[in-house]
């Protein structure tokens, strides 16, 4: 989706990062002292999400830039730190829980990059394994067009060994991480699916082909990756989809290259599924066989879950035994059910990841 205006908040409009933007985008320009109009203007659409999508507003964040991600209680956490430097996305899945999670949907860039260095200098000071990522509530790199972000993150997390960097995709926007020093301290990782899921549910997000071509050109750069089986859609033949997937990304990506891949099936609040029908008219993936979850989240029903999930880890054992796998936010009976084990409690997953950053970017314990 082509952005159509930019909004830039009075107070930053001077700001260096803004002035870089500005150069960057031939659009036409407003501030504002207040976003409240932004919001009214949003909301008054027949389609609120796609208007958000079309322009960008330029501001602070005035809370702090590293967050805990807000996993619950009732399933086991990753322990991930989020670092939040954008919110919303350029790109439309039916799925997208950020289609509801804002009010209103906005795509936004945070300007004040003097403030998260800050916090990224307090981070790295400390005497324990991070694993930062910046793709939880805007995609990683739709925002290469714009900024030099990506570029001076790389170069941050390269100049200390503490902490790893996730950058997290649908798109195949990597050119312009060619030639950095990095150090292996980003991973580049990208959501996967079927095809079938990707041509009905994923506007404007790249090809499967696309986005596996993309991770190859990164490992050649000595980029280490991972990837993300997240939501996994439950439809008739989607065994064999998600079969063909894994196969194919081990044709083009070494398992020796891998931190980590993640599982996870759909779940969404009930509140998404008025948006998606409204948004998505055709798209069935709402009327599976769903029940509400600890979380009051909808959740397949558990035993289709373990199914699938026994299959997917089966099929990526058989390609790289040692790769580590792992389930986004389910619980210890899945895990028993579908891995054999079940992770030991108070931060255990997060200690088995931290372990294959160690291992495979060169971290320091």
């Amino acid at each position: 989706m082509t952005l159509k205006k930019l909004f830039i908040d009075a107070k930053i409009q001077h700001h260096p990062e803004t002035q870089r933007i500005c150069r960057r985008l031939d659009l036409p320009v407003e501030c504002v002292d207040d976003p409240v109009s932004i919001y009214q203007w949003i909301n008054s659409a027949a389609d609120p999400v796609s208007r958000g999508k079309q322009v960008l507003y330029l501001t602070r964040n005035k809370g702090g830039f590293l967050k805990a991600c807000p996993g619950t209680r009732e399933y086991t956490c990753c322990d991930y730190q989020i670092l939040h430097v954008a919110s919303f996305c350029t790109m439309d899945c039916a799925y997208c829980i950020l289609q509801s999670y804002f009010h209103p949907p906005l795509l936004q860039f945070f300007v004040n990059r003097e403030d998260l260095d800050a916090e990224l200098t307090g981070l790295f000071q400390e005497k324990t394994v991070s694993r930062v990522g910046t793709g939880e509530f805007t995609d990683s790199l739709i925002w290469e067009r714009w900024t030099d972000l990506t570029g001076h993150l790389v170069t941050r997390f390269a100049r200390q060994d503490r902490a790893v960097l996730e950058l997290k995709t649908k798109t195949v926007n990597v050119e312009r991480l060619k030639g950095l020093d990095h150090r292996r301290k980003t991973i580049l990782s990208w959501s996967l699916n079927t095809p079938a899921v990707m041509e009905s549910e994923e506007r404007r997000t790249a090809s499967l082909d696309a986005r596996l071509k993309a991770a190859a050109r990164c490992q050649r750069w000595g980029y280490p990756l991972a990837f993300h089986f997240d939501p996994m859609i439950i439809y008739p033949g989607c065994e064999a989809d998600y079969r063909q997937v894994v196969k194919l990304l081990f044709q083009r990506i070494s398992g020796e290259n891998i931190v980590w891949i993640s599982l996870g099936t759909f779940r969404f609040m009930p509140a998404l599924k008025p948006v998606i029908a409204q948004r998505f008219a055709d798209s069935k993936i709402a009327y599976g066989e769903f029940v509400t979850g600890l979380d009051n989240k909808m959740r397949y029903f558990k035993p289709l879950r373990i199914a699938l999930y026994r299959q997917m880890v089966r099929w990526i054992r058989d390609a790289a035994p040692d790769v580590t796998i792992y389930f986004c936010m389910e619980d210890d009976e899945v895990w028993e059910k579908s891995m054999g084990w079940v992770p030991p409690p108070h931060g255990g997953l997060g200690r088995m990841l931290d372990q294959s950053a160690i291992n495979i970017c060169g971290l320091t314990p």
